[in-house]
Parts: C-alpha cells; sequence; structure tokens
C-alpha cells in the first residue's frame, strides 16, 4: 500500500469524478457525454463511490459537484505550486477541520467536514486531504493522465513500480490489441 486506504479511495474517487465531465474522443467509452447530466446520475455516483452524510439530491447540489469537477481536474495535472495553493483554497473555503472518525464499517479514518456539509464541500475536502498525502510524501508521479491517444481521463497509478499507463476504462486492452495487430500485420 503506497498511502493509508481512505487516501487510495479519495484518490481513485476523485480521479472518477473528474473523469465523468472528461471530453472524451469519439469512440472511446464515453464518447464525450457527461456522467453527472441528472440528479439521478449524482445519486448512482455517490451510491457507487460510498459517500456518506446530507443530501439535497437537487439540481443545486448537482451544480456545486459538476463545478467540482474541472477543479479537481486542476489539481490533478497542474504543477506542484498551482497544487498546492488549489488544495490550500479547496481546505480553506471548507474550513476543513481534520479529525478522526469510524462509521459504516470503515476503522479510523479522517474527515475534514461534518457529515452535514454539502455533497459538493465534503468531495473537495476528501480530494483535497488526499492530495496533501500525495503532496507531503513527493508522490505526485503518481498523479497522470490516461496515455491512450484518445482519452484525456486523469488516473492514480498505486502499483508498486509505477507502471500504471491507462485509465480503468479498457484503454490498456484496446492499445495492447492495437499493438497485437500490428505485429501480426508486420509480420504478414
Amino acid at each position: 500500500m503506497v498511502f493509508a486506504h481512505d487516501t487510495e479511495v479519495s484518490l481513485t474517487t476523485a480521479a472518477a469524478l473528474a473523469n465523468t465531465a472528461s471530453p472524451a474522443a469519439p469512440g472511446h467509452r464515453r464518447g464525450g457525454v457527461d456522467q453527472l447530466a441528472t440528479p439521478g446520475d449524482l445519486d448512482a455516483f455517490v451510491e457507487e463511490w460510498d459517500y456518506t452524510g446530507s443530501r439535497t439530491h437537487d439540481a443545486a447540489e448537482l451544480d456545486a459537484v459538476r463545478a467540482l469537477r474541472p477543479q479537481l481536474r486542476r489539481l490533478w495535472t497542474g504543477e506542484e505550486e498551482e497544487q498546492v495553493a488549489g488544495v490550500n483554497d479547496l481546505l480553506a473555503r471548507a474550513r476543513a477541520l481534520p479529525q478522526l472518525v469510524r462509521h459504516d464499517g470503515w476503522d479510523w479514518h479522517l474527515h475534514a467536514t461534518t457529515p452535514d456539509a454539502p455533497l459538493a464541500e465534503r468531495m473537495a475536502v476528501e480530494a483535497a486531504m488526499a492530495l496533501v498525502d500525495v503532496l507531503r510524501s513527493g508522490e505526485r508521479s503518481r498523479l497522470r493522465t490516461c496515455a491512450a491517444e484518445d482519452c484525456d481521463d486523469v488516473l492514480v497509478d498505486l502499483s508498486r513500480n509505477r507502471s500504471k499507463r491507462f485509465c480503468d476504462g479498457g484503454c490498456g486492452n484496446r492499445a495492447a490489441a492495437a499493438a497485437y495487430r500490428a505485429r501480426v500485420a508486420d509480420r504478414g
């Protein structure tokens, strides 16, 4: 394990959230479709990624979460000073106060907002707290964008040997199949 479990989950979740807005190229798995177009889409995302706490289930909540996505992408792809400034901004806006909590089957982990804080704020602070660990440990190189030519998804490389190059959307399989077809054609 590279980071604490809650940090790894928060990084993976933040990448998934940022990628819901990815303007993927035609033929890519999302084809440029916004994956958080409706409050129902947000409900499904929240359920899939196990967010807890209060929810309003309205358009304002959806708009706030959608507005967070480009901020997360900038935090992922920015230079170190930009990342630090962005993390500090997210934490300051939320008046984050880190504390250890245990709930819903999770052992001790950090929360820096209250359960009744708005969903977008909780998402932002969880991502920022995880990025604090990345920055403090000098592991910025683990934050990447997909190596596929037609994909701009962000990813977090949690592998021991720092070898993850492709997102979880099938880009690695597509690249391997294309390389195989090219080798076969060269022999042919």
